[in-house]
């Protein structure tokens, strides 16, 4: 097939045009800008913004299926450049698919649509988790509106699911990892809370191969047709675990120290108003959304994923961590 990428540039944009590549499939990628790794391996690249409805409908012409996993993410910035990229691109994306016959599309969507302040989740499913009411954080609050955009598509002509991948990381990660390293090297690392809440995480090739399998599945009246799945190594272990599993892995600093959670809230408000008011640089160390993010548990059951559509993830945590240690050791 011919298969149009958004954002294949970044860090599971990359594994998902390597997978699709190495499966046989032309790759077109849009991308806000240009990227050699990309082109070392065929894929076409088209520069664009999300937001520009007539570069998105360029992008999608002569394909067959589009994984739209482009996306505005962060913890911090105007609400108005979230809902740019993350709305109104993904409302371009679907308008591209019918405007050039294309029937399906998988879109990558978050668990941070289901983020309910400190409400823990322990073995939930997307039938079983309700969205979250009154996010605080830009970036699920309009990934929450895309989804249900991507979702609400979906009919005869156009199938459509939304996968939701927790905490991707992995060989190649230029976000998560260095931030962790970075901030334990300088000794400002802490644990929200006692660190043993348990969450889910999901090593980058298996959220490219759920996309694959999703994808592989999805016609119009499949049985995951317009329906959302939670995405993740089916793994789950505690913060404590993860974080110092990745920072041994860089070869960094482990961490022990910790914060309650009040004091986390607290500080990430007097953040955000510092951030609001002042013209600071960068994001905020904290802010309430992620202090109820690190503190709460959160793991979700597979179960649905591999009934509709055979996901099965292919890499344990540990596997992951042996890759990332062989990774970072050059």
């Amino acid at each position: 097939m011919k298969i149009l990428v958004t954002g294949g540039g970044g860090f599971l944009g990359q594994a998902l045009c390597r997978g699709l590549r190495a499966r046989g499939h032309e790759v077109v990628s849009f991308n806000r800008g240009l990227y050699p790794a990309l082109a070392a391996i065929g894929v076409r690249q088209v520069q664009g913004d999300l937001a520009l409805r007539d570069a998105v409908i360029a992008a999608a012409q002569g394909c067959d299926a589009v994984i739209h996993n482009a996306a505005k993410a962060g913890a911090w910035g105007s609400y108005r450049s979230y809902f740019d990229a993350n709305v109104v691109g993904t409302e371009n994306v679907i308008e591209a698919c019918r405007i050039h016959g294309v029937n399906r599309l998988v879109y990558t969507s978050t668990p941070s649509v289901t983020h309910r302040a400190t409400h823990p989740v322990e073995g939930g499913t997307a039938d079983t988790v309700p969205y979250g009411e009154h996010l605080k954080a830009p970036y699920a609050a309009t990934k929450l509106i895309a989804e249900r955009l991507v979702l609400a598509a979906n009919d005869q002509t156009l199938a459509t699911v939304a996968l939701r991948p927790r905490l991707i990381w992995g060989v190649g990660d230029n976000q998560l990892l260095p931030r962790l390293v970075e901030r334990a090297k300088a000794g400002r690392l802490r644990f929200v809370g006692d660190g043993h809440n348990r969450i889910d995480t999901t090593y980058v090739d298996n959220a490219a191969q759920a996309h694959f399998d999703a994808l592989a599945q999805l016609a119009p009246g499949a049985r995951c047709a317009g329906r959302a799945y939670f995405i993740s190594n089916g793994e789950p272990r505690s913060v404590r675990d993860i974080v110092n599993g990745l920072l041994r892995a860089a070869g960094a600093p482990l961490v022990e120290k910790t914060i309650p959670f009040r004091v986390a809230y607290v500080a990430g408000a007097v953040c955000e108003g510092l951030w609001h008011v002042l013209p600071l640089k960068g994001e905020p160390p904290m802010t309430r959304f992620l202090a109820e993010q690190l503190s709460t548990t959160h793991w979700y059951d597979m179960t649905p994923a591999r009934h509709d559509f055979g996901y099965v993830p292919q890499v344990t945590i540990d596997e992951g961590l042996t890759r990332l240690a062989a990774a970072c050791r050059g």
